[in-house]
């Protein structure tokens, strides 16, 4: 089901400017029912690490189910010299490609196509910058959230970032790509309303200050919220007066009246020593089921370090660094066209050339095929074949780097799995979005495939993205095609 928070403004101008311009030229030239084929994918995993997070196709699917021009949109375009022509052409535009990708939570690796578009070619370009814009955005959230679950060894995350994102639509997208990576819950209610995700969140310090006393404020907390108190320790002084305040307010009002005190949630300091105290304190008042939670400014780097350093956390409340992804702000993933049609329906490859390695592209109408080690389940590699070769079933197989292509590997005793599945085929949308708790079941397995040394935060293991053999040839032929024309210029 469709949320409502996709249920808002037509978004079929969130587009860069070229894409038009380049579609009135298509038109003029006579290329628009020319057939290309697209791939979206990134170069580079953010902060030099293992693997990446695939995110955000759900709003990718509303953008294409809903890809119209309004008259609104029309009478703006024309302000722009756009003649009617073109102008008709998108009063009456209808979306007919053929799209796959590689299904939310699933880890990914730079270079392989995380969506893939065939389509007539001003319907493709036009796509570019919605697709960039959603795919980069919730895959860096949810790449950046899978560091910190995993730095928290099991201990729960709530996304507390809300009023540190970079608007809107990333204060509540950027939720929904951490709840997928793995945290337990958001403090962004409008999130937990449009996508089902668990709410958290108690008291902030201006409760605390509203009240004479701060022992007054936790009482009235405590007898609106009986059942779920969890208070707020370091408004004044955690160890003299916040804790003391705290364990009182469980023995006067909570006990009482038969119930527990949740937790408390330190928010400044030396959070190893304050814990350490604190759950010292708590437990010889005999509040050992009493939670300790933390917050300010935390990633997975301080929460690795406080673990390490004995400090007594049962839950973290993770805020600006995971909302805004702070370390590396930009996935970095790119659209570029990798083959078209003829005439007769061939498939013609294309590539984009550059003296920078990183910036050389894939050609061809590809598949991507991740290889499992029958004996462990952990992926062991993933390889590009041309769009129809046959897959490997069982059998040796030799796997090499593309660049440096005097190593390697022999893969045996594995099994495969097509990355890549049909979301709309012929405009069409013929895809099942799973729920956000199936999703993020579906992250976690997938994170579970990769070996360790893949999910260190620095130095991991690379995970190799190959070609096959007939891949890297068409590859390989286009390189040297490409520079024997260039001498041939000299």
């Amino acid at each position: 089901m469709t949320s409502m928070w996709n249920d808002r403004t037509n978004m079929s101008l969130l587009t860069d400017f070229y894409e038009l311009t380049m579609g009135k030229g298509y038109l003029d030239g006579g290329n628009k029912d020319k057939i290309v084929y697209f791939d979206m994918f990134f170069r580079a995993v953010p902060e030099n690490g293992g693997y990446a997070i695939m995110a955000g196709l759900e709003q990718v699917i509303d953008y294409l189910n809903n890809l119209k021009f309004t008259e609104e949109d029309l009478t703006f375009l024309s302000n722009y010299g756009f003649d009617e022509k073109f102008i008709d052409y998108l009063r009456h535009f209808e979306f007919t490609c053929d799209v796959w990708a590689i299904p939310e939570g699933t880890v990914v690796f730079p270079r392989e196509p995380l969506i893939k578009v065939r389509g007539p070619v001003i319907q493709a370009q036009l796509l570019e910058t919605a697709l960039l814009c959603t795919i980069n955005h919730q895959s860096l959230i949810a790449t950046k959230t899978a560091r910190i679950v995993r730095a928290a060894e099991g201990r729960p995350i709530m996304e507390f970032g809300a009023r540190r994102a970079q608007g809107f639509d990333a204060s509540v997208l950027g939720a929904r790509a951490a709840y997928i990576a793995g945290v337990a819950g958001t403090s962004c209610t409008i999130c937990g309303q449009q996508f089902n995700i668990p709410l958290s969140g108690t008291m902030a310090h201006s409760w605390v200050m509203l009240y004479d006393d701060e022992f007054e404020a936790f009482k009235a907390y405590a007898q609106s919220y009986p059942d779920k108190t969890l208070l707020l320790v370091d408004t004044y002084d955690v160890l003299k007066s916040g804790i003391p305040n705290a364990i009182r307010c469980a023995k006067e009002v909570l006990e009482p009246m038969g119930k527990r005190l949740l937790g408390i949630r330190i928010d400044s300091g030396d959070l190893t020593y304050m814990t350490q105290k604190a759950r010292k304190m708590l437990d010889e008042a005999g509040l050992t089921d009493c939670k300790i939670t933390v917050s300010n400014a935390l990633d997975e780097y301080l929460i690795r370090d406080l673990i390490s350093q004995g400090a007594c956390i049962d839950s973290f409340g993770v805020g600006e660094r995971l909302i805004t992804s702070k370390a590396e702000p930009v996935f970095g993933g790119v659209y570029k066209i990798c083959a078209v049609e003829d005439e007769q329906g061939n498939v013609i490859p294309k590539m984009k050339i550059s003296e920078n390695i990183g910036k050389v592209t894939t050609p061809c109408n590809k598949e991507i095929v991740r290889f499992y080690d029958n004996a462990t389940g952990k992926a062991m590699a993933d390889v590009l074949f041309v769009e129809g070769e046959e897959i490997p079933s069982g059998e040796p197989y030799e796997i090499f780097d593309p660049n440096e292509t005097w190593k390697a590997k022999v893969l045996e005793n594995y099994t495969t799995r097509k990355l890549l599945v049909k979301i709309f085929d012929g405009g069409k949308l013929v895809y099942q979005q799973p729920t956000m708790t199936e999703l993020k079941n579906y992250c976690t397995k997938e994170i579970d495939t990769l070996w360790d040394s893949v999910k260190r935060f620095e130095n991991p293991h690379e995970y190799y993205v190959d070609l096959s053999p007939k891949l890297w040839k068409i590859k390989d032929d286009i390189l040297h095609h490409y520079r024997n024309a260039r001498k041939g210029e000299r």
